[in-house]
């Protein structure tokens, strides 16, 4: 399981009308029925997005998101008249593994509260652009959404409209910031030895100086 995502080069929208959202749908369909992929949630905003994928085999993620991206940014610009004007993307998309159990429960809340957290709607499943909003009944079935690997609470909206607690978002946090797996502490080791991820579990900055004796 992983959480994906990427963004604008310079904090610049990437969707600025209900047409580019669905430019971006299209494009996630569109690669899905090439290079078959779970997706079990999603949220779209102004200028990034966010993913949570499922891979069956390894290889498929890299494989999945280099069509996606490419097929992408080459419509967009196309789109926008900006063919040759540089990135559109601030670089290659993140990638965080993520441990089942209620971990997953845990990244895609964060995720298809996007929208709430950045105050665009009162209640998430109101913003049109994320996995959450098909929950509504009165809302057609996305093609592009697979069965999640647990099964999803009878009150997942609700779950989802509350707040997570500060030690959940932290940790949520650093493992967008620093790149590492999230998970319980051992699973994170075992999990950053075997990709060789060791790095992003390390404090930032310089190391202490070890003082010499008699200096």
């Amino acid at each position: 399981m992983f959480h994906v995502l990427n963004r604008a080069v310079g904090r610049r929208a990437l969707f600025t009308k209900d047409g580019d959202f669905l430019a971006f749908e299209r494009v996630i369909e569109e690669t899905l029925r090439i290079c078959p992929m779970r997706l079990c949630a999603y949220c779209l905003m102004p200028n990034h997005w966010h993913f949570v994928i499922w891979p069956k085999r390894d290889g498929d993620l890299p494989t999945f998101m280099q069509r996606l991206t490419n097929t992408h940014v080459k419509r967009w610009k196309q789109h926008h008249e900006e063919t040759g004007f540089g990135p559109l993307y601030q670089g290659r998309y993140k990638c965080f593994p993520v441990q089942t159990e209620d971990y997953f429960y845990q990244v895609v809340r964060y995720v298809e509260r996007n929208a709430l957290r950045a105050n665009l709607v009162e209640r998430a499943e109101s913003w049109r652009w994320s996995s959450l909003r098909q929950l509504l009944p009165d809302v057609p079935k996305s093609l592009i959404l697979s069965g999640w690997p647990l099964p999803c609470p009878t009150n997942w909206i609700e779950l989802v409209n509350q707040p997570q607690t500060e030690a959940e978002l932290e940790a949520l946090r650093s493992s967008v910031h620093r790149g590492r797996p999230f998970g319980n502490p051992s699973w994170i080791k075992n999990t950053a030895d075997l990709l060789g991820l060791s790095l992003t579990l390390q404090p930032r900055g310089r190391p202490a100086t070890k003082k010499v004796p008699g200096t």
